[in-house]
Parts: C-alpha cells; structure tokens; sequence
C-alpha cells in the first residue's frame, strides 16, 4: 500500500484500541475495596472496643486472683504453675459468665440448661428499651441522660395503674403499659419544650429532671392515697394486681416475660420511624445539621420536642417493664436499676441503629446476668462487669485508639 493509500474501512488506528482488563483484577479490587469499607467502619470499631475491654478485665481477673499472685513469686523457677494458675483465672471466669448468661452444662435438666439464656433476655429487654430512647435522642443531636427520671416517673404512673384499679387483664395490663409511656413522654417533654422555646442545653435539663422526678416519686411514695403502702415505713408501692402483670412468655419456670417482646416490637417500629418515614428524616436531617434543615422548611423546635417525648416514652417502657414484670413487684425508688445510664452505653455500643442497639443490649444483658454467677462460682466482684462496661464506653469513645492499636485504615470522610 502506498503513502497515499487511506486504510480500509475494517482497519481502525491503534489509539483506538482499549487495554484489556484482567476480571480477576477487577473482582480483587473490588473485594480490597469491601474490605476497606468494612475495617473503618463503625461496626467494626464497635466489636474490637468490646475485645479490648474484655482483654483489659482478664488483666483484672488476673491480677486479683490470689493463686496467680502466689505462683508470680516463682515464675521463673516454674513457670508452667503461672500460666497455668493464669489460664485457670481467666478461663474459669469466664466460663463461668457462659453458664450464667447462655448454656449451663453443670446441670441435667434441659429447661435449666437454658434458663441462663432466659435472664439474659429478661435483663436485655429494659437495656434495649433504654437504648432505643436514648439513641433515637442521639439521631437529632440530642443528648438525653435523663433516662432515671423518665424511668421513675413512667414507672410510679404504671403502678399506680397497676395496683389502685380493679380491671380485666385485657383492659388493666395496656392500660397500666400506656399510662407508663405518656408519663415518660410527658416528663422528657418538658426539656425537648425548654430547649425548642429557650435554647436550654437538654443535658443540664435531662440532669434536673432527673432530681425532680426521683424525690416527687418518693413523695408519693409516702402518701398512702398515692403509692406508699399503708402502715409500711419502707417507701415502696404495694404489689401490682395480676390483671396488669406482664405475662411469662414460656411459662412459669422461667422469668423471661412480655416486655422483651415489646422491646423487639419498638426495635422494628424504631427502625421503620428512623428510615421510612418523613419524621424520622426530618429527625435525621436536624441531626446532620439543623441550620440547613430550617433552612430546607423543617421545624427544628417541634422535631426537638417530638424526639424527646418519643424517647421518653421508649425509657418509659422500660420503667413499666421494671415495675410490671413479677406479681411480687412494685414500685420503688431503685426501679430503675442504673439502667438510665447504662441505656446511654448500649446507644453508644450501638451506633443508635435500632439493630445495633438491640445487639448492644443483648451483650449487656448477658454481662449482667453472667457476672451473678461469675460471682457466686468463682468469688470475683460482680463490679468488675462494670469495670468492663465502662471500659467500653472508654474505647467507644476513642476511635482512633483503637483503630491505631489494630493498625485499622482511618475512617473516610464522606
């Protein structure tokens, strides 16, 4: 062909040509990129925060355990009686937790080889609850620790429901349950009111709140046409009639009642409320940034009072659960058990996501049934499950910590 000869209509210039891609490359780049994603995400962070707590109470464990320090004296000499004395600590503690909290392979009957499966649960169902209120809270940018007083307030209203009125079960049991959450509701009202008109800060408010509600219910706690019990120096309520008693859900040989499947049903409505419908977009765009979502029309005040009153009727439900649970219960001023402030740990654990929270309050409630027998079996402080709580929330709160100790990729800013 020529110099000036043009290329035929098939032949195409090599510029033209693309560079062939190898799938196997794509499909490895793509899994590098899942992967990526997965180890600086929050879930992640979340699960290594737990390990390192965990780690940090065997530490504890260790430390405290009188045959460990007795075989440290002659660690060198003989250095298999310390790591075993070590191992035995550690392994034994926990073990320990395990047949507290899930599976006890001590025992013969099977019912009782669960039933440490079932505190669990009963000890989750309140944690969740509380969870959900304060995390949901969390998603507009609010800080609810009022969750104590909430709880008391729901929970006086609840028995007082419960053990003044002669009803049937169908009618006296919803009714002492929704009584409960209005009261909650309208308590943590009162702040998300306060901080839409005045501005106050909600942790200071959540703080008072707090104070007010436990010593009003401890004054009704020692008038007899409220909750005290008459003739009774102890400021505790009488016990709730069985028409309003939460019902056990498997029957009598085990206290896992109803309010642990309140609490998976107010996971699923959390869940709908946050992500499918318009209040909880407007909750979540407050939350982002409440300049550009009074800007774009949204009530910042009304969705800030909206929140707290739906938070609080979530940690209201958790007072009710407390307080409904046995026939033998009624209310006190220790209803709430620390579960107001343990709530705010499961909405951190959790990442307030009604499935995170549900997992986050299913850990602790076995942590807290499990410490009970760590207890009892192997003579460990139950405080120490504090201990690893609160560590918890200590490396929850540093993500990078635990991000450069797992040499983990930096989160991405999006």
């Amino acid at each position: 062909m020529s110099d000036t000869e043009k290329p035929q209509p098939d032949e195409k210039p090599e510029l033209d040509a693309k560079p062939d891609v190898d799938p196997h490359d794509a499909r490895s780049e793509r899994s590098r990129s899942v992967l990526r994603e997965i180890a600086s995400g929050d879930a992640l962070s979340g699960v290594l925060a737990v390990f390192l707590a965990v780690f940090v109470g065997s530490v504890m464990i260790a430390a405290t355990d009188p045959d460990v320090r007795d075989t440290l004296s002659y660690v060198t000499a003989r250095p298999s009686d310390f790591f075993t004395a070590l191992w035995d600590a550690i392994s034994g503690a926990y073990s320990a937790m395990f047949r507290g909290a899930v599976y006890n392979n001590l025992v013969d009957d099977p019912a009782q080889q669960w039933r440490p499966l079932t505190e669990s649960l009963k000890f989750a169902g309140p944690l969740i609850l509380g969870g959900l209120g304060v995390g949901i809270a969390f998603r507009a940018a609010l800080f609810n620790i009022g969750g104590r007083g909430q709880m008391l307030i729901a929970g006086g209203a609840a028995g007082l429901v419960g053990f003044k009125l002669d009803l049937p079960a169908i009618i006296h049991l919803p009714l002492a349950i929704l009584v409960g959450m209005a009261a909650g509701a309208l308590w943590a009202g009162i702040a998300g009111v306060l901080k839409a008109r005045t501005g106050a800060h909600e942790v200071i408010l959540t703080i008072m709140l707090n104070y007010v509600g436990y010593y009003l219910l401890f004054w009704a706690l020692t008038k007899d046409w409220l909750l005290a019990t008459p003739g009774s120096a102890n400021p505790k309520s009488p016990p709730m009639k069985e028409t309003a008693i939460l019902p056990k859900v498997l029957g009598d040989r085990f206290n896992l009642h109803l309010g642990f499947v309140l609490a998976l049903v107010a996971v699923a409505v959390v869940w709908w409320l946050l992500n499918r419908s318009t209040l909880g977009y407007r909750i979540r765009a407050v939350g982002e940034n409440p300049h550009a979502a009074r800007a774009s029309g949204i009530s910042v005040g009304r969705t800030y009072t909206i929140v707290m009153m739906i938070a609080g009727s979530l940690l209201g439900l958790a007072g009710v659960n407390q307080v409904l649970g046995t026939v033998t219960s009624g209310v006190s001023l220790d209803l709430d058990a620390a579960i107001g402030f343990d709530a705010i740990t499961v909405a951190l654990l959790g990442r307030s996501r009604p499935l995170g929270i549900l997992a986050a309050g299913l850990l602790f409630g076995a942590l807290k049934a499990g410490g009970f027998t760590m207890q009892a079996s192997e003579n460990i402080s139950v405080d120490l499950v504090l201990v690893v709580q609160s560590l918890i929330v200590l490396f929850l709160a540093a993500p990078p910590l635990v991000r450069a100790i797992f040499r983990l990729p930096a989160k991405e800013a999006k």
